[in-house]
Protein backbone atom coordinates (compact mmCIF):
# COMPACT_ATOMS: atom_id res chain seq x y z
CA UNK A 1 0.00 0.00 0.00
CA UNK A 2 2.69 2.59 0.77
CA UNK A 3 4.52 1.56 -2.39
CA UNK A 4 0.83 2.72 -4.16
CA UNK A 5 0.55 5.69 -1.73
CA UNK A 6 4.07 6.69 -2.86
CA UNK A 7 3.89 6.32 -6.61
CA UNK A 8 0.58 7.90 -7.21
CA UNK A 9 0.52 11.62 -8.41
CA UNK A 10 -2.48 13.59 -10.15
CA UNK A 11 -2.10 13.31 -13.43
CA UNK A 12 -3.97 16.51 -15.69
CA UNK A 13 -2.47 15.18 -19.66
CA UNK A 14 -4.01 12.36 -21.13
CA UNK A 15 -2.95 9.80 -24.54
CA UNK A 16 -6.54 10.54 -26.59
CA UNK A 17 -7.27 6.71 -25.94
CA UNK A 18 -10.14 5.22 -24.11
CA UNK A 19 -10.87 3.65 -21.39
CA UNK A 20 -11.64 0.19 -21.35
CA UNK A 21 -15.34 -0.86 -19.92
CA UNK A 22 -12.97 -3.57 -17.69
CA UNK A 23 -11.22 -0.92 -15.79
CA UNK A 24 -14.15 1.55 -15.67
CA UNK A 25 -15.92 -1.60 -13.82
CA UNK A 26 -13.14 -2.35 -11.84
CA UNK A 27 -13.48 1.49 -10.88
CA UNK A 28 -17.17 1.57 -9.59
CA UNK A 29 -16.88 -1.95 -8.10
CA UNK A 30 -13.68 -0.36 -5.65
CA UNK A 31 -15.79 2.49 -4.94
CA UNK A 32 -19.05 0.61 -4.07
CA UNK A 33 -16.44 -1.24 -1.85
CA UNK A 34 -15.73 1.90 0.17
CA UNK A 35 -16.64 1.85 4.11
CA UNK A 36 -19.38 4.14 4.36
CA UNK A 37 -20.87 5.62 7.65
CA UNK A 38 -23.67 2.99 9.25
CA UNK A 39 -23.36 1.70 6.13
CA UNK A 40 -25.78 4.39 4.33
CA UNK A 41 -24.17 4.62 0.96
CA UNK A 42 -24.63 8.33 0.02
CA UNK A 43 -23.09 8.42 -2.66
CA UNK A 44 -23.85 7.88 -6.65
CA UNK A 45 -21.69 8.11 -9.89
CA UNK A 46 -22.30 9.44 -13.09
CA UNK A 47 -19.66 7.98 -15.87
CA UNK A 48 -19.00 10.60 -18.77
CA UNK A 49 -17.17 9.74 -21.74
CA UNK A 50 -19.37 11.79 -24.28
CA UNK A 51 -16.93 14.32 -25.92
CA UNK A 52 -19.39 16.99 -25.88
CA UNK A 53 -20.31 16.79 -22.43
CA UNK A 54 -16.76 16.66 -21.21
CA UNK A 55 -16.30 19.92 -23.12
CA UNK A 56 -19.02 21.27 -20.78
CA UNK A 57 -17.88 20.02 -17.83
CA UNK A 58 -14.84 22.00 -18.34
CA UNK A 59 -16.19 25.05 -17.57
CA UNK A 60 -17.66 23.92 -14.33
CA UNK A 61 -15.17 26.02 -12.12
CA UNK A 62 -13.53 29.15 -12.10
CA UNK A 63 -11.15 29.38 -13.54
CA UNK A 64 -12.05 26.71 -16.72
CA UNK A 65 -11.15 22.80 -15.90
CA UNK A 66 -8.48 23.61 -19.37
CA UNK A 67 -7.74 19.33 -19.41
CA UNK A 68 -11.27 17.97 -18.61
CA UNK A 69 -12.03 18.16 -22.50
CA UNK A 70 -9.20 16.14 -23.30
CA UNK A 71 -9.86 13.67 -20.20
CA UNK A 72 -11.28 10.56 -21.84
CA UNK A 73 -13.32 9.16 -18.60
CA UNK A 74 -14.60 11.36 -15.78
CA UNK A 75 -16.79 10.38 -13.06
CA UNK A 76 -18.58 13.02 -11.30
CA UNK A 77 -19.22 11.73 -7.17
CA UNK A 78 -22.31 13.03 -5.75
CA UNK A 79 -24.32 12.63 -2.45
CA UNK A 80 -27.42 12.71 -1.04
CA UNK A 81 -27.07 15.01 1.95
CA UNK A 82 -30.99 13.51 3.47
CA UNK A 83 -29.32 10.54 3.69
CA UNK A 84 -26.83 11.12 6.13
CA UNK A 85 -24.63 14.41 7.80
CA UNK A 86 -21.57 12.57 6.96
CA UNK A 87 -22.20 12.27 2.84
CA UNK A 88 -18.86 14.60 1.92
CA UNK A 89 -16.59 12.24 4.58
CA UNK A 90 -18.00 9.05 2.87
CA UNK A 91 -18.09 10.28 -1.08
CA UNK A 92 -14.22 11.65 -0.54
CA UNK A 93 -13.27 7.70 0.60
CA UNK A 94 -14.99 6.35 -2.87
CA UNK A 95 -13.17 9.11 -4.38
CA UNK A 96 -10.11 7.95 -3.02
CA UNK A 97 -9.97 4.66 -3.50
CA UNK A 98 -11.26 4.90 -7.13
CA UNK A 99 -8.05 6.87 -6.93
CA UNK A 100 -5.86 3.89 -6.23
CA UNK A 101 -7.87 1.65 -7.84
CA UNK A 102 -7.05 3.57 -11.35
CA UNK A 103 -3.11 3.57 -10.38
CA UNK A 104 -3.27 -0.17 -9.64
CA UNK A 105 -4.81 -0.27 -13.36
CA UNK A 106 -2.26 1.83 -15.03
CA UNK A 107 -4.56 4.57 -15.33
CA UNK A 108 -4.17 8.35 -14.46
CA UNK A 109 -6.43 10.58 -12.17
CA UNK A 110 -7.14 13.68 -10.87
CA UNK A 111 -9.71 14.71 -8.60
CA UNK A 112 -11.75 17.70 -9.20
CA UNK A 113 -13.06 19.94 -6.75
CA UNK A 114 -16.35 20.97 -7.14
CA UNK A 115 -18.14 21.23 -3.76
CA UNK A 116 -17.80 24.95 -3.04
CA UNK A 117 -16.30 25.99 -5.55
CA UNK A 118 -17.39 28.51 -8.49
CA UNK A 119 -18.13 28.03 -12.18
CA UNK A 120 -16.76 29.81 -15.25
CA UNK A 121 -17.84 33.50 -14.84
CA UNK A 122 -18.18 33.10 -10.99
CA UNK A 123 -21.85 33.62 -11.80
CA UNK A 124 -23.16 30.11 -10.45
CA UNK A 125 -21.89 27.49 -8.33
CA UNK A 126 -19.67 24.46 -9.33
CA UNK A 127 -22.44 22.26 -7.87
CA UNK A 128 -25.22 23.90 -9.72
CA UNK A 129 -23.33 24.00 -12.96
CA UNK A 130 -22.66 20.16 -12.64
CA UNK A 131 -26.42 19.35 -11.56
CA UNK A 132 -27.57 21.71 -14.66
CA UNK A 133 -25.64 19.59 -16.74
CA UNK A 134 -26.13 16.33 -15.88
CA UNK A 135 -29.98 16.54 -15.13
CA UNK A 136 -29.28 15.29 -11.54
CA UNK A 137 -32.00 15.65 -9.10
CA UNK A 138 -31.94 18.81 -6.38
CA UNK A 139 -31.49 16.42 -3.27
CA UNK A 140 -27.72 15.60 -4.36
CA UNK A 141 -24.97 17.53 -4.00
CA UNK A 142 -21.78 16.85 -6.48
CA UNK A 143 -18.64 16.86 -4.27
CA UNK A 144 -16.10 16.32 -6.84
CA UNK A 145 -15.40 14.69 -10.87
CA UNK A 146 -12.63 12.48 -11.39
CA UNK A 147 -11.00 12.78 -14.23
CA UNK A 148 -9.69 9.58 -15.76
CA UNK A 149 -7.26 8.24 -18.70
CA UNK A 150 -3.98 7.17 -19.45
CA UNK A 151 -1.51 8.85 -18.46
CA UNK A 152 0.99 11.19 -21.21
CA UNK A 153 2.81 12.83 -18.26
CA UNK A 154 5.22 11.39 -15.83
CA UNK A 155 5.53 12.29 -12.16
CA UNK A 156 8.17 11.65 -9.43
CA UNK A 157 6.85 9.50 -7.10
CA UNK A 158 7.05 10.95 -3.47
CA UNK A 159 9.87 9.25 -1.31
CA UNK A 160 9.09 8.10 2.48
CA UNK A 161 12.33 10.40 3.88
CA UNK A 162 10.40 13.42 2.71
CA UNK A 163 7.26 13.24 4.47
CA UNK A 164 6.05 15.59 7.24
CA UNK A 165 6.99 13.66 10.20
CA UNK A 166 6.45 16.83 12.57
CA UNK A 167 2.74 16.66 11.86
CA UNK A 168 2.59 13.36 13.84
CA UNK A 169 2.12 13.99 17.31
CA UNK A 170 2.05 11.62 20.14
CA UNK A 171 -0.34 11.44 23.29
CA UNK A 172 -0.69 15.34 23.41
CA UNK A 173 -0.28 18.03 20.63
Amino acid sequence: MLELLMKRRSIRKYKPETVSEESLRKIMQAALLSPSSRGRNPWEFIVVQNKEVLQELGKCRHPKQAFLPDTPAAIVVLGDASLTDVWVEDCSIAMTIMQLEAETLGLGSCWIQIRNRMAQGEEQTSNDFVKELLHIPEQYEVLAILALGVPDEEKPGRMLEELQYSKIHNEEF
